[in-house]
Parts: C-alpha cells; sequence; structure tokens
C-alpha cells in the first residue's frame, strides 16, 4: 500500500520523457509516494483499479498544480550585518572604489561575520532560509565566503549545516574561502590560495562542504590561482563551481568547465568560447538576475547564445547582504524573464531540472519521476507560467518534502 497518492491534479514533471512541451505536463494526473520516494506517476486514469484502496492517504488536489519542489542553487544566506549605508551611497552616486574606500563592500561583511557568533548567524540565516521555503523551495544552496579564515569559514559551514538540520530542507554546502583576498594577505592572492589548499584534506574530513567555489576576476583571483585550487579540490572529490565573468571575461568559465564544474554563475561576460566548452562538460550557467536589477546593472548575460549552445540554464537568488538581498526564488524567475527575456518554461527548468544539476543531484531532485525524492510543490495556479507573471505574490498551497507535508494554506 502507498502512503500517499494525490490525484485531480495537473502535473509539471520536468521530466522530458513525457512530452517536449519543456515542462513534462501530465494534466489530469496522479502521484504516489512511500517511503519518501516516488512510486506511481502518469495519467489519473491509468492508477490500477481500486486505486482508492492502495494508499493510506489520497489527497484530491481539485484541480491544482504540482511541481518538484523548487531549488535555490546559489544563496550566501549566513552572514553577519546588512549594508544599507553602502545602498544609500549607491543611490547617491557612489561607485564601488569610492564605497570600498568608506569601509564598505565585502570586507564590512567579513567584519561583521567574524564578530558574530554561531548562534547570531544562524538565527538570521533560518529567516532568510524560512522565507525562501515558504515559496516552494526544498533544496538550497549555502556558501561560506564571508569569513575568509579557516575559523569563520567554517562557522558560515556549521551554520548552514545546522540549517539543513533544523528545517525540513536539504541544504547543499559550499567553501567559497576563495571569493577575496582578505586584509591579512593584501597584495599576496597566491599566498592565500596556498592557504585555503592547505586546508582542503581537514575540510573534507570534517564533511561540513559539498563543493569548492571561488570567484574569478580582476578584483579577485585570476584564472592560474583558481585553476591551483581547482586541481586540489578535484583530486579531494569535491564538487567544484564557479564565479565567473560577471565584470570581464577572464575565461574563467572555460576554466570552469576544464576541470568539469557543476557550474559557472553570473556569466555576463561570457565568450561563445566558454559556452562550448561548457555544453562539453556538462557545466550549467547560473543566472542571477537580483544582483543585475540591485546593482543596476546594463550587461546581460547572453541568453541566446547559451540556447545556441544548448548550456542548461539554472536561476538563482544570490542571495547576498551587497549585490542582491533577495529571499525570494518566484522574483528571481520574474526578472530573468522580464530583464534577460528568458520564457516561463526555461525559467521553471531553471529553478528544478537544472538547478539540481547545478548542485549534482539530479539524479534524486529535480524532476518528478520514479524513484526521485518526494520533493512537490501544490500550487493555486492555472500553468506553471504563472510562478514567473507574478510578482509580489505567492500562490502555494501546500509543500511536501520527502512526501510529508511540511506547509499547508
Amino acid at each position: 500500500m502507498w502512503d500517499s497518492l494525490w490525484i485531480n491534479c495537473n502535473l509539471c514533471t520536468m521530466n522530458d520523457a513525457e512530452n517536449d512541451d519543456g515542462l513534462g505536463i501530465i494534466n489530469n494526473g496522479a502521484i504516489a509516494s512511500t517511503a519518501g520516494k516516488i512510486v506511481w506517476i502518469g495519467e489519473a486514469n491509468k492508477l490500477p483499479d481500486a486505486s482508492e484502496k492502495l494508499a493510506k492517504e489520497i489527497n484530491d488536489l481539485n484541480g491544482s498544480w504540482i511541481t518538484p519542489g523548487l531549488i535555490d542553487c546559489h544563496t550566501h544566506i549566513v552572514h553577519g550585518g546588512e549594508r544599507i549605508n553602502e545602498f544609500n551611497m549607491r543611490l547617491e552616486g557612489a561607485n564601488y572604489e569610492e564605497i570600498a574606500r568608506a569601509g564598505g563592500g565585502i570586507r564590512s561583511t567579513v567584519k561583521a561575520t567574524r564578530a558574530a557568533s554561531e548562534q547570531e548567524l544562524f538565527d538570521k540565516a533560518l529567516k532568510r532560509a524560512q522565507s525562501l521555503q515558504e515559496e516552494g523551495v526544498t533544496v538550497l544552496e549555502i556558501k561560506s565566503g564571508y569569513g575568509l579564515n579557516w575559523e569563520n569559514e567554517t562557522k558560515q559551514l556549521r551554520v548552514a549545516r545546522k540549517i539543513g538540520e533544523s528545517l525540513p530542507l536539504d541544504v547543499i554546502t559550499t567553501y567559497l574561502a576563495a571569493h577575496t583576498i582578505p586584509e591579512e594577505y593584501q597584495n599576496d592572492g597566491d599566498g592565500y590560495i596556498d592557504s585555503i589548499i592547505e586546508k582542503l584534506p581537514e575540510l573534507k574530513k570534517s564533511g561540513l562542504a559539498d563543493a569548492i567555489d571561488g570567484f574569478c576576476e580582476g578584483i579577485a583571483f585570476s584564472p592560474k590561482q583558481i585553476e591551483k585550487l581547482f586541481k586540489a579540490a578535484g583530486d579531494l572529490g569535491f564538487n567544484l563551481k564557479l564565479h565567473a565573468e560577471q565584470l570581464s571575461d577572464l575565461g574563467g568559465a572555460t576554466l570552469a568547465a576544464k576541470y568539469g564544474a557543476k557550474s559557472a554563475d553570473h556569466l555576463e561576460y561570457v565568450s561563445e568560447k566558454s559556452a562550448k566548452a561548457m555544453l562539453k562538460s556538462g557545466s550549467v550557467a547560473v543566472i542571477l538576475p537580483c544582483a543585475f536589477y540591485f546593482l543596476n546593472e546594463t550587461k546581460k548575460p547572453p541568453i541566446d547564445l547559451f540556447r545556441k549552445n544548448a548550456v542548461p540554464m539554472a536561476v538563482a537568488t544570490d542571495m547576498n547582504p551587497g549585490s542582491s538581498p533577495c529571499c525570494s526564488l518566484l522574483l528571481a524567475m520574474n526578472m530573468a524573464c522580464t530583464f534577460f527575456k528568458m520564457t516561463p518554461t526555461e525559467t521553471m527548468r531553471g529553478v528544478t531540472l537544472h538547478a539540481a544539476q547545478a548542485l549534482g543531484i539530479e539524479k534524486t531532485h529535480g524532476s518528478m519521476e520514479i524513484g526521485k525524492v518526494t520533493d512537490l510543490a501544490i500550487w493555486g495556479i492555472t500553468h506553471p507560467a504563472e510562478l514567473s507573471y507574478h510578482m509580489g505574490f505567492n500562490p502555494l498551497q501546500e509543500l511536501i518534502k520527502d512526501g510529508r507535508q511540511i506547509i499547508q494554506r
């Protein structure tokens, strides 16, 4: 007997085997779960006879839509302090350099994060995670990157792990010590990279991090420095990710592809050479429209280039205090459509199947298929495109995590 059965619903499976609409839609569908895994899915008229006796719990959804639980595959939700002062400065015309000279920028967040206790970081990050979860998120990636030393980077990772233990939410952790050069290593980026590499075996043993990330940019680390980090991290079996081509084209995305990185993120200045390399390696292009909006940028990621080269695109919030203080994945979907002209279908794939690929969990998450986890978001909508269409409106009715209802409205 199945544990749960959902009937009288429309399914957005994200399984390309269902049809060629990009969403895997099954109208008048049904889906069953046992032990937190999907055990049956299809058209309701194909259910076994006497299906009402096959499940301990039968849920009639009255025509609602079910999608996979959403995945936010790029966030920095564990951090100390906020950056409202530099927000005001930017509105008054200050540039990045002027803000940095005034004590703002990433180093102000580093200072606040180092000063905060684990409990203080946890209390604030938990609220951010809950805000995302209330919009249908069941998997959340969380990066470090505001400690910039072993003690405080691992402090962030412990907080991230605790969030995953405290909420019915899968948390994927990413070690982003190579976010920028800390004051202690001023003008010695090579030395700082060496210090990160030295600790990687201990990090692997601790189990605190699932992936290694870096920022490949003129204001952060060179391709040569990132390559040295990737070689060491890859040898230890870490998944790899990279902030690349946000401000210029240094070939970071090509480097990410060379080392089989799960994703390259931002990519406003990416080249066709890099796009072709990403297709070959299977690396996902993670699009971050909230940062584009908040910083009032003008250079857009080349969506048509990704389409032309069949590079999978994910969409994420990039939640962070400096460039994207956004805890709404639904809003990020809307912005990806309005600013970058992604289609609602592309954004839906971007927060489900492709987001799962960007985290290396596509075998268990990101689509509704037999054997995958029963992470379901149930929506009061007429079509999945509505999730990208609305702004400031949350149509979530229920959220199912591992087969268990965790939110009901």
